[in-house]
């Protein structure tokens, strides 16, 4: 049985050597504001707010947002719900990359002029002085590592930026790598948090990604930690697509997740699910908690009650042999070896 969210209590955890703690789960607000392929609203400002209350009523604390989600209207609603609180008990994320204006190329990526830009923006939708982690969305190979780094110190030492993050859709440890040796040589401000694609189906940053954070002592806060939704038990290998799903809105969802190998996976989370008494997005989430490396999952739903089973992963107690069994369902990109 799920509990409630006041029963939860989420904990913190160090956030790698920023020296602030986040919440162990935190909370991914992509889907505020966002339109779908076929013009549907996911979540509006009322829903928006109704979600962040169960999180903070969770004991959740870390907001991830980015500047193009809900094309801006994240942040705003994000803002109006700080507005009635004190700032300083939330952590709050961003993200600065994607294009932002159609036929101005220098509204995407991470050159000075848009990110000082975006920032300020940004700043002012969430209607905060500062933002306690700032991610480059993406890797910017146009902007040399160098110019970036001075960028984004100079943020830093302006007060408008506290710590610096790179999120990721592939595995770049070399350029977090190359980025943060010149930050340090300099006496800049490096990249201490790091935002990849991590879970039980993708498992890219296995290897000399995740082995780099840990040598570094570099936060990792995984994105997607369902794989988009098909770790929740919503589909079936057998059975006709949900009408409201990912999936069913989206070929590309179909041929990256909804494989024989990727089923296979998911019939032994449903077994080890079953042995714990959780769902199956609870035991999938526990299993990325478990990983050595890993410091805080990014959860994110449609719903409260969406949001309260994921939140509820944290009460989940995985043993070891269990969670060996759900790293063997499939082999990682360096097990061959």
């Amino acid at each position: 049985m799920t509990p409630e969210l006041d029963e939860i209590d989420l904990g913190t955890v160090p956030l790698g050597r920023t020296g602030l703690r986040t919440s162990e789960l935190q909370f991914g607000t992509w889907r505020f504001g966002r339109v779908t392929e076929e013009g549907n609203l996911e979540i509006d400002e009322k829903r928006a707010h109704e979600l962040l209350d169960a999180y903070e009523t969770a004991g959740g604390r870390y907001i991830d947002t980015a500047d193009v989600y809900g094309g801006g209207d994240c942040e705003r609603w994000i803002g109006d719900w700080l507005a009635e609180r004190d700032r300083e008990r939330y952590t709050v994320a961003s993200k600065v990359y994607w294009q932002i204006r159609d036929g101005d190329p220098n509204s995407r990526g991470t050159n000075r002029k848009n990110v000082r830009h975006r920032v300020d923006a940004l700043l002012d939708r969430l209607d905060t002085d500062y933002i306690d982690v700032l991610y480059i969305h993406r890797w910017d190979d146009e902007t040399p590592a160098r110019e970036l780094m001075k960028t984004l110190n100079g943020l830093v030492e302006s007060g408008k930026v506290h710590y610096l993050g790179a999120s990721t859709l592939r595995p770049n440890a070399w350029k977090v790598a190359r980025a943060n040796e010149i930050a340090r040589g300099e006496g800049w401000e490096p990249f201490k948090v790091l935002q990849p694609r991590y879970n039980l189906v993708d498992r890219e940053v296995e290897g000399d990604y995740l082995e780099f954070a840990r040598q570094q002592n570099l936060a990792v806060s995984p994105w997607s930690p369902l794989g988009q939704g098909f770790l929740t038990g919503k589909y079936d290998r057998d059975a006709d697509l949900p009408d409201d799903s990912k999936a069913a809105e989206s070929s590309r969802f179909q041929e990256a997740y909804l494989t024989e190998e990727n089923f296979d996976v998911h019939d032994e989370l449903d077994r080890v699910a079953d042995e714990v008494d959780a769902s199956p997005a609870q035991t999938a989430l526990a299993w990325l908690a478990h990983r050595d490396g890993v410091t805080a999952p990014i959860v994110g739903a449609r719903t409260v009650d969406q949001l309260r089973e994921n939140l509820a992963a944290a009460t989940i107690d995985l043993s070891d042999e269990q969670v060996d069994r759900l790293t063997a369902a499939k082999p990682g990109p360096y097990d061959d070896l």
